[in-house]
């Protein structure tokens, strides 16, 4: 087994699952690092478009425009989209519960994968966050159907099922705490 380890597992969990023989193949040392480094970095993503869509640091939010100085977090994007679903996404452009839904998928998916914690919740929100970001862009300009919001998305999905955040981060101690184990989505 070339840069995999087996490690023992007896945790019940469906989702990271081990092989009949009881080992779950965990990656070498350096893949973990690489992986919790990429989680982070992909965390710190989404926490800088929250800082600046709610401060405006002029970062793309232009200074004074932030949410804190009653600007709206999705009126400058939604409010210009159109393709097959521009009609929906204009209509969401500004709306209280869009900007408040934004921007606490921005801020838990960025605190998620920056401290490795409520992985699982960070991959079914990125699902719909991006997704829906996803869909907003349509028809893609510069490829036909793959772009950030996807590669992001798919990035989120394999983080969560590599434990990524385990690694540099807090998952392992979060997993263990009692409110995770009654809810083991918040894994």
């Amino acid at each position: 087994m070339t840069g995999i380890a087996a490690r023992q597992d007896s945790s019940p969990d469906p989702l990271y699952a081990p092989s009949p023989t009881g080992a779950r193949a965990a990656a070498s040392p350096a893949a973990a690092r690489a992986l919790a480094i990429a989680r982070i970095a992909l965390g710190w993503v989404f926490l800088w478009a929250f800082l600046d869509k709610l401060f405006g640091f002029g970062h793309p939010t232009p200074t004074g425009k932030g949410w804190l100085d009653g600007g709206s977090p999705t009126a400058g994007y939604l409010s210009g989209v159109d393709g097959p679903f521009g009609g929906l996404f204009t209509s969401m452009s500004g709306l209280p519960w869009a900007d408040w839904l934004f921007m606490g998928g921005m801020a838990g998916l960025g605190v998620s994968l920056v401290l490795g914690i409520g992985m699982r919740l960070a991959a079914i929100g990125g699902v719909l966050l991006l997704g829906s970001l996803w869909a907003s862009s349509l028809p893609i300009a510069a490829n036909l159907f793959l772009d950030q919001h996807l590669v992001y998305l798919l990035t989120i999905i394999g983080l969560t099922l590599a434990r990524a955040g385990d690694t540099w981060g807090l998952g392992l101690w979060w997993s263990r705490t009692g409110l995770v184990r009654k809810l083991p989505i918040l894994r």
